[in-house]
């Protein structure tokens, strides 16, 4: 009976409650709490998921390979312009004095390979428009696109070179001659004459590469050139990884 009543008042002053959490908060001996402690059970929060203080964090874990996410994403060389998922130069090719009328459309190309990119193509020109200062006309806006500032030096309408082709003939004369070299014969087995030497015409005037100006940041189309004839041009990039710090160190 003195058991009974020292427990109805106990119950009645609130000790049963803090029995009650003592239970709660430590069991066998382990801490139960919301942040983790060595030794402790941690309770789950209101989505049943570890608390993200919890979560340790891996060392270097925002790196790989040493780098942060900002060095391994692609960049663009300096001098050139981001054009979503690929870069453009800027400004045409600069070219020196021993290298003037040499840029016709094969020199063009071999360059922007040996800069580890490409010549691009007209639609790719076109579309770069609205971002890239192309060659244009003498009336067009020097804010937007590339015009003659010394008239010393004559002013005329710019246009530059694209990798796309066209032809102005049909057949083999198409895309020029492959050439018949000094000892080639025909095929015995089906009857054929032996060819007449012919030279080879690398460069026909039959074969024209298009050519773009800025029009306004719409993107023109300003007839086309034979791939003899020299031109302004400009080389296109792949974005790379640290393309940026590459070239500024």
């Amino acid at each position: 009976m003195i058991v009974a009543l020292i427990a109805l008042v106990l119950s009645t002053t609130g000790a049963a409650d803090a029995a009650r959490h003592a239970v709660i908060a430590a069991i066998d001996g382990h801490p139960v709490t919301a942040t983790p402690r060595a030794g402790g059970l941690l309770v789950l929060n209101k989505n049943k998921k570890f608390p993200a203080s919890a979560i340790p964090t891996v060392a270097n874990a925002n790196k790989l390979g040493g780098k942060t996410a900002a060095q391994l994403e692609g960049s663009c060389p300096p001098e050139t312009v981001d054009i979503g998922t690929w870069c453009l130069e800027s400004a045409p090719y600069p070219l020196t004095k021993e290298d003037l009328g040499k840029n016709n459309f094969i020199w063009a190309s071999k360059t922007c390979e040996q800069h580890g990119g490409w010549l691009p193509s007209a639609s790719e020109l076109l579309g770069a428009a609205e971002r890239v200062k192309l060659e244009s006309v003498i009336t067009d806006s020097q804010l937007t696109a590339t015009i003659p500032l010394d008239p010393t030096r004559g002013l005329q309408d710019g246009r530059e070179m694209s990798s796309t082709l066209v032809t102005t003939e049909a057949g083999s004369a198409a895309a020029g001659s492959e050439g018949v070299s000094e000892g080639a014969t025909g095929d015995p087995r089906q009857g054929e004459a032996n060819p007449l030497p012919l030279p080879a015409n690398p460069v026909p005037e039959s074969l024209q590469y298009v050519t773009v100006y800025d029009n306004f940041q719409h993107g023109g189309f300003a007839g086309s050139e034979p791939v003899k004839e020299p031109q302004n041009f400009r080389c296109a990039y792949d974005l790379k990884p640290g393309a940026l710090e590459a070239n500024t160190e």
